[in-house]
């Protein structure tokens, strides 16, 4: 339990399985609020699937009470990284943290990609996280500044580490975060805030098959893929009185996997 209680909004919370859960969990344990956002919808068209306990079964499976709020939006649209924020600071108050946890996966090569696709995962990856960024550090003026400091905490994935030549919409994306990180933490440090970003490193949250999970295991020195326990892990500490001198950075929390070997 830290010494201090945060209000933090968490995007990507949408199955018990996955990161968002991992971290809404971690940081109510850790005594903060947590304002939930999730968009099922999206799950249900990918091949994980929507959580079958429905996004009800997946809030009471955190519990929280009074602590935790949530609110079902889609950041395909422009208005929504706004609303999300409005809603959040109608329920608690302020904001001191933001976690953009969530992310539209796009599986395409080179010869498959469509300008449709390119425009929809930029739209919920790049531009939904710049305007909750923005709105999250407008409220932050408002109602702060806070003890503590305030944090946003973006993720990435690996493509600057090894290629990611059949995600190509993800690929471009998730390196526009990762760009971004220095940029965004020059922005808001005047005004208190840290901006990190994480890159977790291969996660099992139930999205690869039998082969891949091998594969990728066997690259991995502890033999298997990291947790959502352990991304969550990361978060907390970013979070935590004792970074506050760390912003700009990309974190490789990646267990010491061996992409080279693939």
């Amino acid at each position: 339990m830290v010494s201090f209680m945060r209000t933090v909004l968490v995007t990507g919370v949408s199955r018990v399985e996955g990161i968002g859960f991992a971290i809404a969990r971690r940081l109510l344990a850790d005594g903060h609020r947590v304002f939930a956002q999730s968009w099922s919808p999206y799950d249900a068209t990918e091949p994980w699937g929507a959580d079958p306990r429905g996004i009800d079964g997946v809030l009471a499976e955190l519990g929280g009470g009074d602590s935790l709020a949530h609110m079902e939006a889609d950041f395909a649209h422009p208005e929504t990284p706004e609303r999300v924020v409005q809603a959040a600071v109608e329920r608690f108050g302020s904001l001191d943290a933001l976690i953009v946890n969530h992310a539209r996966s796009s599986v395409a090569t080179l010869d498959e990609v469509t300008a449709e696709e390119l425009d929809e995962t930029w739209a919920v990856n790049v531009r939904a996280t710049l305007l909750l960024v923005r709105a999250f550090a407008e409220q932050y003026r408002k109602n702060g500044p806070f003890p503590a400091g305030g944090r946003v905490v973006l993720f990435t994935s690996g493509q600057h580490l090894a290629p990611m030549a059949s995600e190509i919409p993800y690929a471009a994306t998730k390196g526009a975060l990762h760009q971004l990180t220095l940029t965004l933490s020059d922005a808001l440090v005047d005004d208190g805030i840290t901006v990190n970003c994480l890159n977790p490193g291969p996660t099992d949250t139930g999205w690869a098959d039998e082969e891949l999970t091998r594969a990728v295991a066997a690259q991995l020195p502890r033999g298997r893929w990291n947790t959502p326990a352990e991304a969550a892990a990361v978060v907390s500490l970013l979070l935590g009185e004792d970074a506050s001198t760390i912003t700009g950075n990309v974190v490789d929390a990646e267990a010491g996997f061996r992409r080279w070997s693939l």
